[in-house]
Parts: structure tokens; sequence; C-alpha cells
């Protein structure tokens, strides 16, 4: 899979459109839409923008399911639904289980 159909596949599990994207990377519009009008790759720096916003880093980015094949399936959702959550509800969720755990 390449660059940009990863970046549509992260944005379908997540259920986000370019708008989306744009609005939870602090990215313009125009530079998500070049992404894919244009089929341009984007640099490191703008992948890495595009990764903290679907909540991975890009070595996540780039590997495949197998990589996580030693977790548990509860381990497993849990990271996917974390993924999918906006950088403020990660927030909230992390500051809640530190208080659980405290």
């Amino acid at each position: 899979m390449d660059t940009i159909e990863r970046i549509k596949y992260h944005m379908q599990l997540r259920g986000w459109s370019e708008y989306r994207l744009a609005k939870e990377s602090g990215l313009s519009q125009s530079t998500i839409s070049n992404i894919f009008r244009r089929n341009t790759l984007p640099p490191i720096p703008t992948l890495e923008i595009i990764c903290n916003a679907f909540g991975i880093n890009l070595s996540q980015f780039f590997s495949d399911d197998s990589n996580i094949s030693s977790l548990s399936d509860e381990q497993k959702e849990l990271l996917n639904n974390w993924s999918k959550l906006s950088v403020k509800k990660r927030t909230a969720l992390l500051n809640l289980m530190n208080e659980i755990l405290e």
C-alpha cells in the first residue's frame, strides 16, 4: 500500500473526510486536498503531523497489522479505538485513566 493509500485507509478507519483530517491535523484544507487531487506525496514533517492527528507514529503508519499480533483482541480493540479519537478526546481519556490509577 502506498503512502496516499495508507492515509486514505486511516481516514476511512476513523470515518474522516478530508476536511476532518485538515481540522484534526491543523494542516490547511488545500494541503490535504493537494495530497489527494494531485497525488502528491507529503514531505516527512507533514506526514508526521498527519500521523499525530491519527494518534499513531510513522512506524505504525508504515507497518502492517501483523506487528501487533502478540496483543490480545481486547488490546487491539483498545488501540484501534484510541486511534479514532481526536487529540482532545485522547487527552481527556488519558487524564481519566491517570485518575483511576491513582
